[in-house]
């Protein structure tokens, strides 16, 4: 039965803070199988202008062979809701790289939701997202890491960072550890802030403008989430996406 057959509703874990009001269907999962020491690399972006005026879901269940590499970077600055869902599992030796930027004001949810299954041993995995949100937007983050019992050696990281820019906007981060083996490396952080004023001070009394330093300082913000991308124009065109929808609200 299709994916699109049944909607899901708040109780499903991986929906519980999503728009669920807007969906009208839910696409069927884009499958790609990565054979042994092969790389793969998705830049995936929903903003204003591209694609449809509602809600946009692009949903990848990839599965990495021994070895192989798979880099998923996306942004979402869209207009109305927006999701990215990616499940990789990982075979032995494999690595699964993910950088995500959320950006927006409005009414608006925005939203990776990630499951990573550690499958066997010596796998790594890396997810950097960063949410930067203002009027009623909303950004989440769900990501699920999964290591199974004698997938050993595994190391497996998730970092998520909230910018609210405004009262009223809001993230969420739900990170999620199952870990049954037992030599394992796994870590994950999650914070939500506002800009720091202690940085505006210094760039103010070095002549750099109130505007300037909000927007330099908000820039190297989002930037963690590209750091892994080397792909220099890529990198470059992603964060341009989602600086342009900053600016136009800066």
């Amino acid at each position: 039965m299709s994916d699109a057959a049944t909607l899901p509703t708040r109780k499903d874990e991986a929906w519980r803070y999503a728009a669920v009001e807007r969906l009208v269907a839910v696409p069927d999962w884009r499958e790609i199988a990565l054979a042994p020491g092969e790389t793969l690399r998705e830049c995936l972006t929903i903003v204003d202008g591209e694609g449809t005026d509602g809600t946009e879901i692009h949903r990848l269940r990839v599965s990495v062979g021994e070895g192989a590499r798979c880099e998923i970077f996306g942004v979402i600055a869209s207009r109305d809701y927006a999701r990215i869902e990616v499940e990789a599992t990982l075979a032995r030796g494999a690595h699964f790289e993910m950088g995500g930027i959320t950006v927006g004001g409005r009414d608006t949810t925005r939203e990776f939701v990630t499951r990573v299954i550690h499958a066997e041993p010596e796998a790594t995995s890396n997810q950097t997202v960063r949410s930067v949100h203002w009027g009623q937007g909303t950004g989440n983050f769900l990501g699920s890491i999964d290591v199974v019992r004698h997938a050993q050696k595994t190391d497996a990281a998730q970092d998520f960072k909230g910018l609210l820019l405004e009262k009223g906007a809001s993230v969420n981060a739900v990170p999620q550890l199952e870990i049954f083996a037992d030599d394992v490396k796994c870590a994950h952080g999650a914070t939500v802030g506002q800009l720091d004023e202690m940085a505006r001070y210094y760039m103010a009394a070095r002549g750099i403008d109130p505007d300037t330093s909000r927007r330099l300082l908000v820039q190297a913000f989002l930037g963690d989430a590209l750091v892994a991308l080397d792909d220099e124009q890529a990198r470059e065109r992603l964060m341009r996406q989602a600086l342009d929808k900053l600016e136009r609200h800066l």
